[in-house]
């Protein structure tokens, strides 16, 4: 199936299943890492699609891959919970380790070290290459979901039962639990912060978002899709499991937090006022969004394959972009917001060029 229209300006297509995750090398923007359905990780150049080399050695889907915060080396991990370490400028693997089934992999905001969660619900923290380790023992669920704080010495890391804990990195202990009724009633599926790190927001299968202050660990709004709705039908689409809350992010320059779920719905919330600002609705679910960080404009990727561009302000939409023939599974803009790289199930990688009026 080729696609009718095709607005990318760069297509890769090493990859032979489904690609699943995309990161963008912090300092310059570059370089993608990207991994697949087919055990295969490429670091790859986003203004020619050459690769620059491949993670190999994995023999299970490759579900995360990111770059150290210096840019200096690439992390690939498989589903087994193989992950594995490379060194940009030489091309080498320099660590390597297995956990059980991973969930999700993250680097430190500021240092060379890796936070990983797993399915039997712990979390491993390494220093790299050393390989020095800590591990935080969760509840007997898997760890879905986590976040490094900006200050680089706590992390928020969610649970499948629907808790929270916030975890001291250097101690080692969690600082607090959050569960029950403040807690979600089913798993986490995202966590953001804001850019201070005083405030995060959680999403999670139970189709709510809930806003926590990071130092209490106090609730300070649970942001339903259907919070403006009379009670009633609130009350009716509260537990309603097909509306997953997807993806959260904050705007960095207003005080405005994104929602995106699984039925198509990105919903823009004022955090001053506590209301819903603008419900934009795409016709198929939301699988990701991210903010632009000097603008109040948030990208989100789509099932159909489309990237959109909407204006938070006005809750109107910008931009498409189209070039997929499959679900899009996961993006990433570059700091200027200037190119999006996607991933997709359609076997392709692409890189698009966003134009806006203002640029």
């Amino acid at each position: 199936m080729e696609p009718e229209q095709d607005d990318s300006e760069l297509t890769f297509s090493k990859h032979t299943g489904s690609v699943f995750c995309v990161s963008l090398d912090p300092v310059t923007n570059s370089l993608a890492v990207t991994g697949g359905e087919d055990d295969r990780a490429f670091v790859w150049s986003v203004s020619d699609g050459d690769v620059l080399f491949e993670c190999t050695g994995h023999k299970d889907s490759v579900t995360c891959a990111a770059f150290s915060c210096d840019s200096k080396l690439v992390v690939s991990g498989d589903m087994s919970g193989l992950i594995k370490v490379w060194k940009v400028e030489n091309k080498e693997e320099i660590w390597s380790f297995e956990v059980g089934d991973l969930e999700w992999l993250e680097w430190h905001p500021c240092a060379p070290v890796l936070l990983a969660g797993t399915a039997e619900g712990n979390v491993w923290m390494w220093k790299i290459p050393s390989g020095e380790c800590k591990t935080f023992q969760g509840p007997n669920c898997q760890a879905t979901s986590g976040k490094i704080l900006p200050d680089g010495k706590r992390a928020i890391v969610g649970y499948e039962d629907g808790s929270l804990r916030l975890w001291d990195l250097k101690q080692g202990n969690a600082v607090y639990v959050i569960k029950g009724h403040d807690g979600h009633q089913g798993a986490l599926t995202s966590i953001a912060c804001n850019k201070e790190g005083t405030l995060a927001l959680t999403g999670s299968v139970d189709g709510q978002a809930k806003l926590f202050n990071t130092s209490t660990g106090k609730v300070r709004r649970v942001l339903c899709s259907f919070s403006n709705e009379n009670s009633e039908a609130k009350d009716s689409m509260q537990e309603q499991d097909s509306n997953s809350v997807e993806s959260v992010g904050f705007c960095n320059v207003l005080p405005l937090v994104a929602v995106a779920y699984l039925d198509g719905t990105l919903a823009i919330y004022d955090m001053n006022s506590q209301s819903l600002r603008h419900r934009c609705k795409h016709e198929v679910g939301v699988v990701h969004l991210q903010w632009e960080e000097a603008s109040a404009v948030v990208s989100t990727c789509n099932l159909a394959g489309v990237v959109t561009l909407w204006d938070a302000r006005s809750g109107v939409m910008m931009s498409e972009y189209r070039g997929h023939s499959a679900e899009i599974l996961d993006f990433v803009l570059n700091r200027d917001a200037s190119v999006a790289v996607t991933a997709g199930g359609d076997h392709k990688a692409k890189v698009f060029c966003l134009q806006r009026p203002d640029r």
